[in-house]
């Protein structure tokens, strides 16, 4: 009879041990599942994410009247666009799908009482009445974006990430969720892992107070996201330290330039081995988990495009330039002319202060853009990508000829704006390596790692991982190094030092 009790303990034990998550000293570990890529979502992805967060002020919001030094969480892996975990907020804890979105400070989940969108049919809702540590709060609030919003209340629950609690924790109940792009998501809500200074209603973040009720050891968290199409795991969120098992090599720290956003200053961009210019002299950056893709300025991805063979739109302003004034940019720039004066003195641009201006006509993310005042008129953006394409092939010596004939295909790589570049998978042997230079050290993409795939076999399609995104100054030029840049390069947010690090991924 003790046999028998013992035998059944012993399996009793086996099966409890098999359905809790793996543990490694003081990290959580728990098996990832991984869903297809899919055109649409890249996309979907590139529309909601790029326009609608950084073509708006800040983050598009606006705000209406332990016991364990590490804590991993794991990231599911959606079509290779979308990483995401699971959280439960209440107690007991309701669980939640969430992105854990460097790019944004605010916590929301869909509320019980968002009766009228249908994403909050289709997706997991708070139940405020179901948790007994729950506190009302109930000020109203509104989350932006140009392909909709989200509006609802603040609540204070208690927040599980992983195996920590954060008590008392302010977040959103989202009681509308018009966006369709809610409806497509895989995941319920977003958690934002940004800084105070762009939290909706200045609410403290839930990594705020991870590391102000002592959860965490360190003041650092970091990402590791799994690329491979066909591995079970999707990445790991590691809360308070990094895990070396993750990265190759060590870290290159950079400090961060502006709290708001992860952003920080980076170098030269470079096409194989070739430098395109425009951050030569320095460009903002932005690290961002809840972007998919790269973006950047527009002058750079279409040069991209054009060295990719990717698709593109054609833009007649452009071809107009060349046709038109070409020559007139060429010999300005051959005679010593500032690149920043060519085109108002060409006639094409007007010099309004430090500004360049020739029409009353605002641009996309000028009209997205709270107060901003007078924007550019297509030929006046022409002509600023025309002189830095040219003012780069003068670098190499390239003829006149050979220079005007380059920048004329150039104008047939535009990127669109609301479209993915597609290109011919039979090709990306032959495409070059990608670099962005980040405190004078080289950080390559190799045409595999920037290259999205959807499909098998002759239905495989093949999307460019880069998206235009032209940010005026003084907040740009600006690349957005997305999910497509984190998965090569591991990367550790240092909240306590102000830095972010980068390293290979293993």
């Amino acid at each position: 009879m003790e046999k028998k009790h013992l035998c059944a303990a012993l399996l009793l034990w086996a099966i409890t041990c098999s359905a809790l998550p793996a543990s490694s000293g003081d990290m959580l570990r728990i098996g990832l599942k991984k869903h297809r890529l899919d055109v649409n979502s890249i996309k979907a992805a590139r529309v909601a994410k790029l326009q609608d967060r950084y073509g708006k002020h800040v983050n598009g919001i606006e705000k209406k009247s332990s016991d364990s030094d590490i804590d991993i969480v794991p990231l599911k892996n959606y079509l290779d666009a979308q990483y995401y975990g699971e959280i439960g907020i209440g107690s007991p804890p309701q669980k939640f799908k969430v992105i854990f979105d460097t790019g944004s400070s605010n916590l929301w989940v869909p509320s019980s009482k968002c009766y009228f969108s249908i994403a909050c049919w289709i997706h997991s809702k708070y139940k405020a009445s179901k948790s007994s540590t729950y506190t009302r709060d109930g000020e109203s609030c509104s989350i932006r974006y140009g392909t909709g919003s989200i509006s609802g209340h603040f609540s204070m629950d208690n927040v599980q990430v992983g195996d920590l609690v954060v008590k008392d924790q302010v977040f959103i109940e989202a009681t509308r969720e018009p966006s369709i792009t809610f409806i497509v998501a895989k995941f319920d809500g977003i958690l934002g892992l940004g800084f105070q200074e762009i939290s909706v209603g200045n609410t403290t973040p839930v990594w705020y107070n991870m590391v102000g009720q002592g959860l965490v050891k360190e003041s650092v968290f970091s990402f590791w996201f799994n690329r491979d199409a066909n591995a079970k795991e999707g990445g790991e969120l590691v809360f308070g330290g990094v895990d070396p098992k993750h990265f190759k090599g060590n870290h290159t720290y950079v400090p961060l330039t502006q709290k708001g956003y992860w952003q920080f200053n980076m170098g030269d961009f470079l096409i194989g081995n070739t430098s395109t210019g425009y951050c030569a002299g320095g460009c903002a950056a932005i690290v961002d988990s809840g972007t998919s893709l790269l973006a950047g300025p527009t002058t750079i991805v279409t040069q991209i495009n054009h060295a990719i063979g990717a698709e593109g739109i054609v833009s007649m302003e452009c071809k107009t330039i060349v046709s038109q004034y070409g020559e007139m940019i060429w010999d300005l720039l051959v005679s010593g002319v500032r690149p920043d004066q060519v085109c108002s003195q060409a006639g094409l641009c007007f010099v309004d202060g430090a500004q360049h201006v020739s029409s009353n006509i605002r641009t996309v993310v000028e009209r997205e853009t709270e107060g901003s005042s007078v924007g550019e008129a297509p030929l006046c953006t022409a002509c600023k990508m025309a002189v830095v394409w040219m003012q780069n092939q003068l670098k190499q010596a390239g003829t006149k000829e050979k220079v005007l004939e380059y920048v004329n295909q150039l104008c047939e790589k535009i990127p669109s704006p609301m479209g993915e570049s597609t290109i011919d998978c039979n090709s990306i042997s032959s495409m070059p390596d990608i670099s962005f230079t980040i405190k004078d050290k080289a950080f390559v993409l190799t045409p595999e790692q920037y290259i999205l795939k959807t499909g098998e076999g002759v239905a495989t399609i093949c999307v460019s991982g880069f998206a235009a995104l032209d940010v005026p100054p003084p907040r740009g030029p600006l690349w957005i190094l997305g999910d497509v840049f984190m998965g090569p390069y591991h990367t550790v947010f240092d909240y306590g030092k102000s830095q972010v690090g980068f390293a290979e991924a293993a």
